[in-house]
């Protein structure tokens, strides 16, 4: 992020303090109450940069939540069906990330989208390979991974 996220981490702990409450919801608290004074003086200070990647990973974690959604009612209509019409394969995608910890994060993300798996990085870290438990158009599988996961990471950390 920036230099202003430990600051706000600190802006979090001294309302805990001030307040002598350390419970989660009280420094969650502090933490949004800490945003909003750095917003309030985001000209002065620069932290125009931070609230943009702010917004950013706010959006990313979104687009996680509706694909988390949509493929979990995909999963429970493959399930509910009498003759289960599968189409698993392991699909490699092409990366675009190249950062260990981008790489890392698509991984989880997709691991975590219910109907899919990462199995492995190449040696390269060119490919990631991805099971998935329904995938009768690989090439849409991969469009939907670099439209929604791969870019939202790269305009999120980049």
């Amino acid at each position: 992020m920036s230099g202003l996220f430990p600051v706000n981490i600190l802006f979090a702990l001294a309302w805990a303090a001030v307040t002598t409450n350390f419970a989660l919801p009280n420094i969650v608290f502090g933490f949004a109450l800490g945003s909003f004074a750095l917003w309030f003086i985001r000209d002065q200070v620069g932290t125009r940069r931070y609230f943009d990647r702010s917004r950013r990973i706010i959006a990313l974690v979104l687009v996680f939540l509706y694909e988390l959604l949509k493929s979990g009612l995909k999963v429970a209509w493959i399930v509910v069906q009498p003759k289960m019409p599968l189409h698993p394969g392991i699909v490699a995608y092409p990366l675009r990330v190249d950062r260990d910890y981008e790489i890392t994060l698509l991984a989880n993300l997709i691991t975590l989208t219910p109907g899919t798996l990462s199995v492995d990085v190449s040696s390269d870290r060119r490919y990631i390979f991805v099971h998935a438990i329904d995938v009768p158009d690989p090439e849409a599988m991969k469009r939907d991974i670099a439209q929604s996961f791969e870019r939202r990471i790269m305009e999120a950390f980049r």
